[in-house]
């Protein structure tokens, strides 16, 4: 089969390779890719920025995000049969949706959603998985509440808009002028222009922030939070429970302690909870978050998308910036 690869972390571009195609294992559906969409994961990953915690073999395949058609199942699958259009967010370690074909764990997948084109579903996983997983399993958010989204424009952000208004939030989000239509449309209550505003200056006895950006803003994030309000951030800097639920070896614990020194002390002078967020695949959420689309409660955000040959331009698209909402390579 094709694939989109890496020999090593690089900053350059993915090699397009013919490589063996995977083996299915008892618990796995073999998937034959009909779209992937790519993420900001994926060039962190590609440059080694995750090395410390996610020690890659080479050479290794790139894509998280997937959705296809099922076309071989393993001998202890029951969910899942020949034929079925499926989505999924591939768990670490087990990545490699820039292909032709791929192997996953039948728990890590769910039907797509009914009315999602293969393109539409592929968009989905990560963001919509990460936004769970912050809003409703570690923020527990309630009607009523305040959180402040950041880059509401971004593939995160576009999701996390939907489902904290489905969750009965008022939602405040950056992004710049020309992105604040798709984002009331999206639900967004107050909309801050990131150019010309100062968030900091603007919100306050805020709830929750989820924090996608650098430093500077966690550290200002932390100011328009009310007593017991939480800041969950999926840009880092990675905390020492993060290091102890993903059984990481001592030292990367001091590491991660000293990188989070500065911020969990001042959470914790102000009662704030701060705590790190990386996305863990999940089938069953992906089942929640399918029957809200098929509601017409959440609704992908797509910018481009590319042929599959054009995967490192999509790739360099993502690193720019400016995509609203998710890109995604049409494989098939």
């Amino acid at each position: 089969m094709k694939a989109f690869l890496i020999n090593n972390y690089t900053k350059d571009g993915l090699q397009l390779a013919d490589v063996p195609a995977p083996k299915v294992g008892d618990n796995d559906v073999l998937l034959e890719v009909h779209s992937a969409s790519l993420n900001l994961l994926d060039s962190k990953i590609k440059k080694g920025e995750f090395k410390l915690f996610l020690p890659y073999q080479f050479p290794l395949i790139l894509g998280h995000d997937v959705a296809g058609i099922v076309t071989k199942v393993g001998k202890n699958v029951k969910k899942f049969k020949m034929g079925d259009e499926i989505y999924s967010r591939v768990p670490d370690f087990h990545i490699g949706t820039f292909a032709e074909y791929i192997s996953i764990n039948e728990k890590d997948v769910a039907l797509k959603p009914k009315n999602l084109t293969m393109e539409e579903s592929a968009s989905i996983p990560l963001v919509a998985l990460t936004a769970w997983q912050a809003l409703v399993e570690k923020a527990n958010l309630k009607k009523g509440q305040k959180v402040f989204i950041q880059a509401g424009s971004g593939g995160v952000g576009t999701l996390a808009i939907q489902l904290a208004k489905h969750l009965g939030a008022t939602v405040a989000t950056t992004a710049s002028e020309k992105s604040f239509e798709l984002l009331k449309s999206l639900g967004a209550d107050v909309l801050i222009d990131y150019k010309t505003q100062d968030f900091e200056t603007m919100l306050k006895d805020y709830d929750v922030v989820l924090n996608s950006q650098d430093n500077k803003t966690l550290q200002k994030s932390i100011n328009i939070l009310k007593p017991n309000g939480q800041v969950i951030s999926i840009s880092g800097p990675p905390t020492p429970d993060f290091a102890k639920e993903m059984e990481l070896p001592w030292y990367l614990k001091i590491v991660m302690s000293l990188l989070s020194f500065s911020i969990r002390g001042k959470a914790k002078k102000r009662n704030i909870d701060y705590s790190f967020l990386f996305m863990k695949a999940n089938g069953n959420q992906l089942e929640k978050i399918a029957k809200l689309i098929e509601a017409d409660i959440i609704k992908p955000v797509i910018d481009k998308i590319y042929p599959f040959e054009q995967t490192n331009e999509a790739l360099e698209y993502v690193e720019s910036g400016h995509a609203k909402g998710k890109v995604v390579i049409k494989v098939k």
